[in-house]
C-alpha cells in the first residue's frame, strides 16, 4: 500500500537513511560496482577521475528505464512500454552521441573527456556497456512474452498457425502488404539499395527451381506498415498476433516465384542523424531543409543481424552498408525493439495503469475561468501532467479572444503537429493583435514539424522570427500585454516544460503565471533579445542563458559556501534532468568540502560523483524513474536557513545543468517569491522528491546506482502527487481540506493562509 509522507515536519533527514540502496546496481562509469564507497581511494578535486562519464551515465539511466520492465508492481502492458521506450531511447543515443564519438575517432580527435577518455576509449566502454543492454533488453522480452501469453495476449510462431490462420493471413497479404513491398535482387545490374534509417530488411539467399542457380534478394519492411498483425480471435479470449516478417517468409512463394529459400536473415541498421547545419546559411529555413536531406543519408553507425542469418549474407550486407566489425551487432532476438510498443492494446486496461485524468487549477474555476483575475489575484504554480496542461492553452485562448489584449508573445521549441497553442495564435493574429512566435527550427527531430507550423503561422499573419543562428531557444516564454482601466499590464507564463499538450500529459513539468512587474518586464527584454539582438541593459529579476544563468548559480553556491564558513546554515537542494557541466560540479565540490549540504535529484545523465571522502561527502544524488518522466528543473539554496524554509531562495528553470544550457542556449531561470507558490515548490514537490522511496534509485561514490528500499512506509512522489492537490491552485479547496495529504511544515503553514 502506497502511503502520502505524514503532514507533519518533512523528514528530510530521511534522505540519507536511503542511501544504503538494495541488491539492484546499474554501474554508471563503465566499471563494475564496488563493496561499498567506504573502500574507494580519495579523489583529489582536480582529478579526472572526479567526473563520471557522460555517455556511461546516460547508459546506466536507461538500464534504469529498462529496470521499470521487470518491475513487477506495474501493469504488463506497461512493463513492455518501458522496454519498448528503453530500445527507442538506445536507437536515438547510437544515432546521436555514438555517431558523434565515431567521427571524431575517424578524424583522429584525441582530446580527452572530463573524466580523461579519448573518443576511442569512449567507444570501447559504450559497446561493452550497450551489448549488456541489449541482450538484457532480449532477456526481459523472452520474459515479457511468456507473461503476455499467460495473460492471453500471444505473439505467434509460424508453426503455431492453424490452417484458418494461414488462409486469413494469406488474405491479408495480397491485399495490404504486397502491394507495398518491393522485392529487390541484388547482382551487377541491380547494386545494393539505400537502406533508410531504422530500416528493417530481409535478406534472403535464394535458389532457382528450374537451374539450382543461386541469388541475392532484399525485402525491405515498409515502416509504414504494422509490424505486429492481429489475428482474428480464434473461439477463445487470447488476443494473437503475428509478426510482418513471419507473414512475408510464410508469403516468399508469392515475391519470388519458381525460387526457393537457401538462407536468410533480417538486418536493421541506424545511421548517423546529427544535422551538420550550415551556421553562415542566409535563408535558415532553406538551410535546415536541406540538411534534413542530408540526414536521411547519413553515414551507417550500428548494423543488428540476426544470428541465423548465413554468413555469406553477412558478409555481403555488411560490405554493401560499409559497416566495419565494430558497428556489426549479431543478435539472438527481435531486431527493431522498440517496435513492441504496437502490442499495447486498449482493450485490455486491466493490463495498463489506472486512467488519471489530471486536475484544472481550482483557482482559476474559483474566478469563473478567467486566467487573468485568477492571475491578479496571486501568482499560480501548474504541476503537469497532474494538473491540466488545458489552463495554458486556456491563457492563449482567452488571450486571443479578449479585446483587451493587444499583443502576445510566445516561444515554440516542441509542440505537437496539431496544437492547439499554433491554433491560439493564429486567433490572435486573425483577431488583430499583434502576435509574434519564436520557433525554434532545431529541436532535434521536430525540425521539419516547426518549419510547417511556422509557415501556417505567417499566413496567418504571425510575426514568426527564427531567432539566433548559433544558439538553440528553448526558453518556455509567453507574454501576453493587456489594456486595463487607464493602463497596460502584462501577465507571463514561464515553463519547464514545452508547449506540447501531449507530452504534458506524461512529462512532470511546472508552469508558472504571474503579472509581477519587474518579471513581466524582464520578459519583454528577453523576447527584445531573441528577436533583435539587443543584449539587456539589466535584469530585475529573471536570470537567462547564455549570459547570466551560470553566474547566478555560481553565486548562489558560494553564497552557501560562504555561510557554512561562518557557521550559519547552509544547504542546496537541486531537481533537474542532467548535471554535467564541469564548472558547476567543482563548484558543488567545493561547497561540499566547506560543509554546504547538498541533495539533488538527477533524472537521467550524472556527471559528479557524490560520497566521495574528501571531495562530496556532504553531496547524496538520486534518480526517480516511474510512471512519469521527471522533467521539470528547480534550483534551491538555503539562504542561511535550514532546508526547507520561508527564507530560501527557489528558481524554477528550463535548463539542465550542462554547457549547452548554460553557453549556447536561450534559457530562463525565474526566481519564485509568491509564498504560496514558494511552499509549494520547496515544501511540497521538492521534499515529496526527496522522500520517495518506490521509485528510487541514489547514486553511489563507486559509480553505481542501487534502487533504494520502499522501507517501512513507501512513498511514492508520482501517486503522492495524483492524490493530492497543489497549494497555489487549491483557491478555496484549501480552506475545506482536511489536510491529510499536505505536506507542509507548520512553519510555513501560517504564511500561507495569510497569502
Amino acid at each position: 500500500m502506497v502511503t502520502a509522507p505524514d503532514d507533519t515536519a518533512p523528514r528530510v533527514g530521511a534522505v540519507e537513511d536511503l542511501a544504503d540502496g538494495s541488491a539492484v546496481s546499474h554501474r554508471a562509469d563503465g566499471g563494475r560496482p564496488m563493496a561499498g564507497s567506504s573502500h574507494l581511494p580519495a579523489i583529489a578535486p582536480e582529478s579526472p577521475d572526479r567526473f563520471i562519464n557522460r555517455e556511461l551515465s546516460w547508459l546506466a539511466f536507461n538500464d534504469r528505464v529498462l529496470d521499470e520492465a521487470e518491475n513487477a508492481r506495474h501493469p504488463l502492458l506497461e512493463r513492455l512500454r518501458f522496454l519498448s521506450i528503453s530500445a527507442s531511447n538506445l536507437d536515438e543515443f547510437i544515432s546521436v552521441r555514438v555517431a558523434g564519438l565515431m567521427g571524431q575517432a575517424k578524424a583522429g580527435v584525441t582530446t580527452a573527456s572530463a573524466d580523461g577518455r579519448t573518443p576511442a576509449q569512449q567507444l570501447v566502454a559504450i559497446t561493452h556497456d550497450s551489448d549488456l543492454l541489449v541482450a538484457r533488453q532480449q532477456r526481459v522480452w523472452r520474459e515479457l512474452r511468456a507473461l503476455l501469453g499467460e495473460a492471453g495476449i500471444a505473439v505467434l510462431d509460424p508453426d503455431a498457425l492453424t490452417d484458418d490462420d494461414r488462409a486469413w493471413l494469406d488474405d491479408y497479404f495480397m491485399e495490404r502488404i504486397f502491394p507495398a513491398l518491393t522485392p529487390l535482387a541484388i547482382d551487377p545490374a541491380h547494386p545494393f539499395p539505400f537502406i533508410p534509417n531504422m530500416g528493417l530488411v530481409l535478406a534472403l539467399l535464394l535458389v532457382h527451381d528450374e537451374d539450382g542457380s543461386s541469388m541475392n534478394a532484399l525485402v525491405p519492411i515498409p515502416a509504414q506498415v504494422e509490424r505486429f498483425i492481429r489475428l482474428p480471435p480464434a473461439g477463445g479470449e487470447t488476443i494473437r498476433f503475428v509478426l510482418i516478417e513471419s507473414l512475408i517468409r510464410l508469403s516468399l512463394h508469392r515475391l519470388f516465384p519458381g525460387l526457393h529459400v537457401a538462407g536468410d536473415g533480417e538486418f536493421r541498421l541506424i545511421r548517423d542523424t546529427d544535422v551538420e547545419f550550415e551556421e553562415e546559411a542566409e535563408d535558415l529555413v532553406r538551410s535546415y531543409e536541406t540538411a534534413l536531406k542530408r540526414r536521411r543519408r547519413g553515414v551507417v553507425i550500428n548494423l543488428a543481424i540476426e544470428d541465423d542469418m548465413p554468413e555469406e549474407l553477412r558478409s555481403l550486407v555488411a560490405s554493401e552498408l560499409g559497416a566495419g566489425p565494430d558497428q556489426v551487432h549479431v543478435l539472438d532476438g527481435i531486431l527493431g525493439v522498440a517496435d513492441l510498443k504496437q502490442l499495447i492494446v486498449d482493450d485490455r486496461p486491466d493490463l495498463l495503469f489506472p486512467p488519471y485524468t489530471p486536475r484544472f487549477p481550482e483557482r482559476i474555476r474559483d474566478f469563473g475561468g478567467d486566467c487573468f483575475a485568477a492571475i491578479r489575484a496571486k501568482d499560480i504554480i501548474v504541476h503537469h501532467p497532474f494538473e491540466s496542461f488545458d489552463v495554458v492553452v486556456q491563457f492563449l485562448r482567452q488571450a486571443a479572444a479578449d479585446p483587451s489584449v493587444i499583443a502576445v508573445k510566445q516561444t515554440l521549441y516542441r509542440t505537437s503537429r496539431d496544437s492547439p497553442i499554433v491554433k491560439a495564435l493564429i486567433e490572435a493574429a486573425e483577431a488583430g493583435k499583434s502576435v509574434t512566435a519564436m520557433v525554434e527550427l532545431r529541436a532535434r527531430f521536430d525540425e521539419e514539424a516547426n518549419i510547417r507550423l511556422a509557415r501556417s503561422m505567417e499566413a496567418a499573419g504571425v510575426q514568426v522570427v527564427f531567432g539566433f543562428t548559433d544558439l538553440k531557444t528553448h526558453a518556455k516564454l509567453s507574454l501576453v500585454v493587456r489594456r486595463e482601466g487607464g493602463a497596460v499590464r502584462s501577465y507571463a507564463h514561464f515553463g519547464t516544460g514545452n508547449y506540447h499538450p501531449i507530452t504534458a500529459r506524461i512529462y512532470t513539468d511546472l508552469s508558472f503565471f504571474t503579472c509581477d512587474p519587474a518579471l513581466t518586464r524582464d520578459s519583454a527584454r528577453l523576447f527584445n533579445y531573441m528577436t533583435g539582438y539587443a543584449t539587456p541593459e539589466k535584469m530585475e529579476e529573471l536570470a537567462f542563458s547564455p549570459l547570466t544563468t551560470r553566474e547566478t548559480l555560481l553565486h548562489h553556491i558560494q553564497h552557501e559556501i560562504d555561510l557554512a564558513a561562518s557557521g550559519a546554515p547552509a544547504g542546496i537542494w537541486l531537481k533537474m534532468n542532467s548535471l554535467v557541466d564541469e564548472t558547476l560540479i567543482d563548484a558543488l565540490y567545493r561547497a561540499s568540502r566547506a560543509g554546504v549540504k547538498i541533495h539533488a535529484v538527477v533524472r537521467g545523465i550524472c556527471c559528479l560523483r557524490p560520497g566521495v571522502p574528501g571531495l562530496s561527502d556532504n553531496i547524496s544524488v538520486k534518480s526517480i524513474v516511474g510512471r512519469f518522466l521527471e522533467h521539470s528543473r528547480i534550483y534551491v539554496f538555503g539562504n542561511g536557513h535550514k532546508l526547507p524554509g520561508a527564507h530560501a531562495k527557489v528558481f524554477i528553470s528550463s535548463a539542465d545543468l550542462m554547457a549547452r544550457n548554460l553557453d549556447w542556449r536561450v534559457e530562463t531561470l525565474v526566481p519564485i517569491h509568491n509564498p504560496t507558490v514558494h511552499a509549494q515548490v520547496l515544501d511540497q514537490i521538492m521534499v515529496v522528491n526527496l522522500q520517495d522511496t518506490l521509485q528510487s534509485w541514489h547514486l553511489h561514490a563507486d559509480g553505481a546506482w542501487r534502487r533504494v528500499q520502499p522501507g517501512r512506509k513507501p512513498v511514492s512522489a508520482h501517486e503522492y502527487f495524483m492524490t493530492n492537490p497543489s497549494l497555489s491552485g487549491r483557491g478555496s479547496a484549501l480552506h475545506g481540506a482536511s489536510g491529510s495529504g499536505v505536506l507542509l511544515a507548520h512553519r510555513r503553514q501560517d504564511r500561507v493562509n495569510q497569502d
